[in-house]
């Protein structure tokens, strides 16, 4: 069996994902040793404890300087993907180990040519934990746009997932969060758990931003009788497309034209104030459209392209 993944040399793809994975493992090092560690906030993960050997071992005669985070990342990182593999097969590929091994040497390189490596870039816990939690987000982010993954508590996750049952996710932030509160037993302060989830918060808003983009664009179905005045606003004013479902009222019993549609949020106004003047009773529901794909809108396939 093959111990990774293997992949196609010299393509267009295989650059854009080292170049993506090289520039998230700066930003997401910048984030930690900048923001996130100074204060011993601890967002989970490998990193994360880290940071509490960082500190306990601070002062000692090996490591008077403390044991260095990438350092540590790297000893425990190699052995937990060499198990994984065993264990779950080849699924990681050579980029996950190469996105661990260059955030591990950016994470000591910065600290290292840091008048002091621990040193906050600003004294405000709370504006650290902002900066720190969106430049991390950013960088896991392009990280897992390339198909890579950060390592860590992702393996240990999906081990325990294959013998228990339990879904991934949910294991995932139960291993975070068992990470969280060893840092709580380490420093013996409550404040560090509760900036950390805020870290961890602020990291997976970030993260999805850069996976799915910041989409503005709104769902909408619309009950009225006036369907072909709204439908006619839809397609030659607005230039956008929409379904007809087919429904029947529950008190009336009558059979309903429903739209359903998707417009931008200026596009939406624009539908609102129309609706108002032709059916003042007419039923709206918007929704949040996370992502769009289709005509119109994003092409499936050049965002597949571009995972």
């Amino acid at each position: 069996m093959a111990l990774v993944l293997k992949e196609k040399l010299f393509t267009q793809r295989l650059f854009v994902d080292y170049g993506l994975i090289t520039i998230g493992s700066f930003i997401m090092a910048v984030g930690y040793v900048f923001f996130i560690t100074p204060h011993k906030i601890v967002p989970g993960g490998i990193y994360g404890l880290g940071i509490v050997i960082y500190y306990l071992t601070k002062g000692m005669t090996l490591w008077p300087d403390g044991f260095p985070i990438g350092i540590f990342n790297l000893l425990v990182n190699i052995p937990l993907t060499y198990f994984g593999i065993k264990l779950l097969g080849p699924r990681f590929g050579t980029k996950t180990i190469y996105g661990f091994v260059s955030s591990s040497i950016f994470m000591d390189g910065i600290t290292w040519m840091r008048e002091i490596g621990d040193a906050p870039l600003v004294s405000d816990v709370l504006l650290s934990c902002i900066f720190g939690g969106v430049l991390t987000g950013i960088g896991l982010g392009m990280i897992f746009k390339a198909r890579a993954t950060s390592g860590g508590s992702d393996i240990i996750a999906m081990v325990i997932t294959r013998y228990t049952r339990i879904p991934i996710g949910q294991m995932l932030i139960w291993v975070d969060s068992a990470i969280v509160l060893v840092a709580l037993a380490a420093f013996k302060d409550w404040q560090i758990p509760l900036y950390s989830m805020i870290v961890i918060y602020i990291t997976g808003r970030a993260i999805d931003m850069i996976l799915q983009g910041a989409n503005y664009n709104k769902a909408l179905i619309i009950i009225s009788d006036k369907h072909e005045e709204i439908r006619n606003k839809i397609i030659n004013d607005l230039e956008r497309g929409g379904t007809y479902l087919k429904g029947v009222g529950m008190f009336t019993n009558t059979e309903k034209n429903i739209i359903f549609t998707v417009v931008n949020r200026r596009e939406m106004a624009i539908l609102e104030e129309h609706i108002n003047k032709v059916d003042p009773h007419a039923f709206i529901t918007i929704m949040d459209a996370s992502e769009i794909l289709g005509e119109g809108f994003q092409s499936l396939k050049h965002k597949i392209e571009d995972i």
